[in-house]
């Protein structure tokens, strides 16, 4: 849980071989997302992902809505098959434009772990949790943002990832790839839980970075930010 009274000084946590912050009031988010890569993502597809994420986690208006409440912590990782997940960033504390551009940066940076393996959604939603659960502070809010382009064929699916794993008070939102009804009614019946949840959609991979902004907004701020558009 988030500490009701800190030191002035801030204490100098080791998370993933990085130093971070812990900030000076309780934190009201923590974010983890979850990037799909797996045979169905192409090398471009899979660019757009990495240049959407990194893109949006820079946006004016995301560092703005980061700023406004005051910080948030975040995760991100690639998932593929039942045993592929793999850190993008591991948890840091995003303040401002500054530290979201690391973040963003060292996204858009790492390398594509595998290319050839089936979609475990299920496994990813677990992989999530854990990670969710080992954050450094238990912030207000916990939220999975969990995006992909079809839905789950290898392993456990997400109601069984429900019933295994620790989702007490955590959000699951999703944002769709490819604006498919058929796929975007699988992640609405068998994906989103929580409070808030919600579905985003992109119209195809160069939508990714646009979808992902708007996404990024509603997780962090709520409806207060929800009326982004360009």
């Amino acid at each position: 849980m988030c500490p009701l009274n800190r030191p002035l000084t801030a204490l100098v946590v080791a998370v993933g071989g990085w130093l971070v912050f812990s900030p000076a009031k309780a934190c009201s988010l923590a974010l983890v997302v979850a990037m799909d890569v797996s045979a169905s993502v192409d090398a471009r597809e899979h660019q757009l992902q990495l240049q959407g994420l990194s893109g949006a986690l820079m946006d004016p208006s995301v560092v703005e809505a980061i700023e406004t409440v005051g910080g948030i912590w975040f995760h991100s990782f690639e998932w593929s098959d039942r045993y592929k997940q793999v850190t993008q960033a591991p948890w840091s504390y995003l303040t401002d434009a500054a530290s979201a551009e690391a973040a963003a940066r060292r996204i858009a940076a790492t390398p594509r772990s595998q290319t050839e393996f089936p979609t475990a959604l299920g496994y990813a939603l677990g992989h999530a949790a854990v990670v969710l659960n080992r954050a450094p502070e238990r912030c207000d809010r916990r939220v999975i943002d969990v995006a992909g382009d079809g839905i789950n064929n290898d392993g456990f699916g997400p109601k069984s990832a429900y019933r295994a794993f620790d989702f007490n008070a955590v959000s699951v939102n999703a944002l769709v790839v490819g604006g498919h009804d058929e796929t975007t009614r699988y992640f609405e019946r068998e994906v989103i839980r929580g409070p808030g949840a919600f579905v985003e959609q992109a119209l195809d991979f160069e939508d990714y970075r646009e979808a992902m902004t708007r996404k990024l907004l509603r997780e962090i701020g709520g409806n207060q930010f929800a009326s982004f558009t360009r």
